[in-house]
């Protein structure tokens, strides 16, 4: 098996994978797009799991504002940004190999505004692509030389979405910024940033990410407070909520509790894997 000479293992940590509540996740072999598709793309993984018979897992992800594009043993799906909590529910044997879009990437994808696609999957609709995926994981997806065939196999697909255009890299970068500095905890500060209204802002994340910049920072507190919970043996979850720029524990607790359905002590104290 040959191809993927540029799919490069990689292994992040990932905040936003929440695993199961008793800590359970499956093995999850994760990849970095080639430099050339690194405005289209974030990452690949794919999980490949054998649970005993009758085991089901329930798979919790904190989705980050992006589409999604998932092909498994079985479907094959287009799957937009969540607002809320990700689950899926894995159970017997199987595996999917899944790609992180950039927040440029969902438009084409979804054939207009991300808006309509926001909290919803379709199918894929690219069935040559599919069978390609399939044809390359074969009957041992947990083989190395298979799994950078199959993601070889997704980047050749996704070279028609070059190049991204103007703004498309804007939107890259307000995500990138509004994820990657713990500073802004405000609306504004990404307007003063980038020199755009917040009208203008509303307008450019409803089209391109399918959600507010109000939700592109709340996501972003919610990573790095599942981040402190799953670490922190016995955290202070006020000092948590304050650090995060909350104005009481309260209104944390409520933030969280609403996305995550669970309180923030509860979700500390679950087991980890």
């Amino acid at each position: 098996m040959t191809g993927g000479d540029d799919v490069r293992r990689i292994d992040p940590t990932e905040r936003a994978h929440l695993l199961d509540a008793s800590g359970y996740t499956p093995p999850i072999h994760r990849f970095a797009p080639s430099p050339a598709l690194a405005s289209v793309v974030r990452r690949y993984w794919m999980p490949v799991w054998s649970l005993p018979d009758g085991h089901v897992t329930v798979q919790r992800v904190l989705q980050y504002p992006v589409c999604l594009i998932v092909v498994s043993h079985e479907y094959a799906r287009l799957v937009g940004p969540s607002s809320g909590l990700s689950t899926t529910e894995l159970g017997g044997s199987g595996w999917a190999l899944g790609t992180m879009l950039q927040p440029a990437a969902g438009i084409a994808l979804a054939g207009g505004p991300v808006e309509g696609l926001t909290d919803r999957a379709v199918p894929l609709g690219d069935d040559n692509l599919v069978s390609r995926i399939r044809a390359a994981a074969g009957e041992a997806p947990d083989d190395p030389e298979r799994q950078r065939a199959a993601v070889a196999a997704m980047e050749e697909s996704l070279k028609r979405l070059l190049p991204v255009d103007e703004e498309g890299l804007l939107v890259n970068a307000i995500v990138e910024y509004v994820e990657g500095d713990p500073e802004v905890q405000r609306v504004r500060q990404v307007c003063e940033k980038f020199a755009i209204t917040e009208r203008t802002l509303q307008r450019l994340t409803a089209r391109r990410i399918g959600l507010s910049p109000k939700w592109l920072i709340q996501r972003r507190r919610l990573h790095e407070a599942a981040e402190r919970l799953r670490d922190a043996p016995r955290p202070d979850l006020a000092r948590v909520a304050a650090d995060l720029g909350y104005a009481d524990q309260a209104h944390f607790g409520r933030d969280f509790r609403a996305v995550t359905g669970l309180t923030p002590g509860e979700f500390a104290a679950e087991p980890r894997a």
